[in-house]
This record gives structure tokens, sequence and C-alpha cells, in this order.
């Protein structure tokens, strides 16, 4: 059984699968953490392209397609990735690979198999598995298939009895709701939760606020119980918006130039307007 996700860093911890196996794992770090899995021989992890940071010069490493990735297609169009990593250990001797996160961001270990074997989770919160974990993404991009429920915000589905590892922002809060209990989130401040909660998505801002506001808070959830939901403080997307922020709306005592970039901008396209207005009536 996995151990619970708010445990010190560098604590040795010890998976045991249903079929007994015992697979020991190790979450470094404090921010940017890394979780290294000990792999005995035969044994596999499957993990996100690119989260690789450091194997045994035992481990095998193949790229794979998954089956289970809905809208292959679509998410390759678009730039997601379709493929999956797979590390395996051929023995005869143990092994071990890390597993780094993409972000600043926290590791949970999450036992598939205490909640139901199935939960949902923000897009590309999966990190790496052990022991036959499912993961099915929902991201489909075209217009007509978006979705304001619990879809088109939790698009990750992971299903199985094994271990899963996902990523959370910032500070990460477990919620237990008992029956008919209510809470209120942002709704980007979700890293996952059981499917037997249920799931409300409101529009809190109006529409001068969608426009004129910073967009933050725009969503909010309302979640209602049984269930368990994971909550983290600082999601990768409310951090690369203030970041973008940041470096493309400098102030003038920054940046004058900026002011008067956009001040010449307006100034040509009005010549050009009454440019062609002026040709027009000729």
């Amino acid at each position: 059984m996995a151990a619970p996700f708010f445990n010190t860093p560098f604590q040795p911890y010890v998976y045991q699968s249903p079929q007994a196996a015992v697979i020991p794992f190790q979450i470094l770090g404090g921010e940017a953490q890394i979780v290294q899995i000990m792999l005995k021989p035969q044994e596999k992890v499957i993990a996100k392209p690119g989260s690789m940071c450091y194997m045994s010069g035992s481990i095998q490493m193949d790229n794979v397609y998954l089956n289970e990735n809905d809208g292959g297609i679509w998410q390759w169009l678009f730039g997601k990735s379709v493929t999956s990593v797979i590390f395996y250990n051929p023995g005869p001797n143990d092994g071990f690979v890390g597993i780094a996160a993409p972000s600043l961001a926290r590791i949970l270990p999450i036992d598939l198999a205490m909640f139901g074997g199935e939960i949902l989770c923000q897009p590309d919160a999966f990190l790496c598995s052990v022991n036959e974990v499912t993961v099915t993404n929902s991201l489909d991009p075209r217009p007509r298939n978006i979705v304001s429920g619990v879809e088109g915000i939790l698009k990750q589905k992971l299903t199985g009895q094994g271990l899963a590892f996902i990523v959370a922002g910032g500070s990460v809060v477990q919620k237990n709701l008992d029956v008919g209990e209510v809470l209120v989130v942002d709704a980007s401040c979700i890293v996952a939760m059981t499917s037997t909660i249920n799931f409300q998505a409101k529009n809190t801002g109006p529409l001068r606020r969608v426009v004129l506001g910073q967009g933050d808070n725009l969503v909010t959830a309302t979640l209602t119980g049984p269930g368990i939901v994971f909550l983290q403080s600082l999601p990768f997307q409310r951090l690369s918006q203030r970041i973008a922020r940041a470096v493309t709306s400098p102030n003038m005592r920054e940046n004058p130039k900026f002011f008067i970039q956009i001040a010449i901008f307006f100034v040509l396209a009005y010549v050009m307007i009454v440019s062609s207005l002026i040709l027009t009536d000729v």
C-alpha cells in the first residue's frame, strides 16, 4: 500500500501490489521532486516522455503507443504526445529509475486500489505508474466537443489497481468529504478527485471581469461528497500566466519603448484607414 503523499521527503516507501509484489520507491527533494523506483528483474515502469532523470545501467527504455489514448490523432496534431516510455529491467540484477517532475511540483503516490480503481485528474497530471495503470486522456480541442462539466476540466482518468504518481504545484491538501458535504474551490486548484464526488462548475465572473480582469478565479467548482479530493496551491497554469504577464506587460518605467511602439502602431493604422477612404472617394 502506498504511503500518504504528505510524509517527509527522502523517506523510503514500499508499495505492495494486489499480486503481493513489493516495489520500494523513494520521493526525493522538496519542490521539484524526483521519484526513484526500484525495479526487480522483469519489472517495468510506464512514464511520460521526457520525464526520466537517471536510471541504472541495467534498465532498458522504449517508446510505445498506448491504445487507451483516446483521440490520439487530435492530441498529436495539437502538439500533445501520444506515446509513453517504458523502463524495463530485463535482469538479472535489481535496478532503479529516477522520474522527475516536469516543473516546480510535488509528486503524489496514488494507490488506485484505495480509491476504487479510478481517479480523475487535471490534464498532464500523470507522471508514471507501476503495475498496470491505464491512463485515458479525454483531451479533444475541437470546439464542438468542449464540455463544461467535470470532463472538461479533469480530462485525465486513471484506472486499474496499481500505483500511479501524479504531480501538483505548490502545497498540496487532501480533503476527505463526507456524504453531502460541500466544498467550493477554484477549478484550476483541483489536482485529482475520486469519481464518487459530484462536480459542478460555475463561471463566477461577469463579462466585464473576464475582459478587464486578470482571469483569476473565474471558474469555481462545487464539490459534493462523499469522496477524496487533492488540491494544489499553485497550479502550473496560474504560475505560467503570472510569468507571462511579467514578461509581456512591462510598465512605462521598465520599458517606455513598449508604449511608443503601441502609439506608432495606432498612428500607422489610422493613416492607412484614412488613405483607403480618400482613394475610395476618388
